[in-house]
């Protein structure tokens, strides 16, 4: 068996895996948080196209995540739009915004670069938060409705929506395989490797970081209605700029630059904090003290060293 038909029938194993998980895991509250890191898997992987295949660290993506949580849901509930056609309003706002705010913000480089993200992510939380006859400030909105059934299917519980957060990811990782073995992905790639190089060979740097930061824009957009329609109710505190350093961290541990690993990163970084529960005294205190460890000694992520192991694993099963 060829190396491509083992990576395939791995992802099939895994997909098919993936399928039963309601059914293994029958807490509610636990289903309840691998729904949340899944809905997180598809804003980190927004964002590792900057990130980890472009090379430029924004500190924007919890900004663009909260405008599309909101688009979708004053939509469908002011304007009683079905429910993908506010899911789509709020990908298309998010890329719009992107678009406007992204031609200026890259005539930075660099830490400044990243700088001019946090001072957009701060004003996207302001403006949630103080624009109240629209947002409701700090009060937020409630009663923000479930998805439209689909064949007779609710998205009224978590069982459901687990499918359907399911099916966005697997959607979400097809586009971005696709996108980074196309001429785009290596334009991307190029860039973060050497700009000046890319630049020599005739490939328009605004083009591409631009188009990069609008399809990573695009993506938390996507994440944050699907957020905003599960949890029924939402305010600007998850939208502060601590939630774009979560996702920067959960690329990092998972692996930049990789698919799977704003996968594993994401599905930590939820669950991580739950688990310190226990030692709640010191739970920060060990949370941050991991994630340290973890950053310096797999600089490459937990992906890298999986990687690593499977390599090993394979070496000492063809030698017997």
């Amino acid at each position: 068996m060829s190396n491509i038909n083992k990576k395939q029938l791995v992802i099939l194993i895994i997909i098919i895996c993936s399928l039963f998980i309601p059914f293994i895991i029958t807490e509610r509250y636990l289903l309840h948080l691998i729904n949340m890191s899944l809905i997180y898997v598809i804003l980190a992987q927004g964002l590792n196209i900057l990130q980890g295949y472009t090379g430029y660290i924004s500190l924007a993506q919890a900004g663009f995540f909260g405008i599309g949580a909101y688009v979708s849901s004053l939509t469908m509930i002011h304007f009683d739009t079905p429910f993908f056609i506010s899911l789509i309003l709020a990908i298309v706002c998010a890329a719009l915004i992107a678009f406007i705010i992204g031609i200026p913000i890259f005539k930075t480089t660099g830490h400044y670069f990243a700088i001019v993200t946090m001072a957009l992510s701060t004003i996207i939380w302001i403006v949630l938060m103080n624009w109240e006859p629209v947002t409701g400030g700090d009060a937020g909105i409630t009663r923000i409705p479930y998805p439209d059934p689909i064949l007779f299917i609710e998205f009224n519980n978590p069982i459901n929506y687990y499918y359907l957060l399911l099916i966005f990811v697997l959607l979400t990782i097809f586009f971005i395989n696709r996108l980074i073995k196309s001429k785009v992905g290596r334009a991307f790639i190029s860039i973060r490797e050497n700009e000046e190089l890319t630049q020599s060979i005739g490939i328009s740097l605004m083009k591409y970081k631009l188009l990069a930061f609008i399809l990573s824009a695009a993506l938390a957009g996507l994440s944050g209605s699907l957020f905003a329609h599960y949890v029924n109710y939402i305010n600007p505190a998850p939208f502060a700029i601590d939630k774009s350093l979560d996702i920067i961290l959960a690329i990092i541990i998972g692996g930049s630059g990789t698919i799977t690993g704003p996968i594993i990163g994401a599905f930590l970084v939820t669950f991580l904090p739950e688990i310190m529960r226990v030692a709640d005294e010191y739970r920060l205190v060990i949370y941050a003290l991991l994630l340290i460890l973890i950053t310096i000694y797999m600089p490459k992520g937990i992906v890298y060293l999986i990687r690593i192991s499977f390599d090993r694993l394979s070496s000492i099963i063809k030698r017997k």
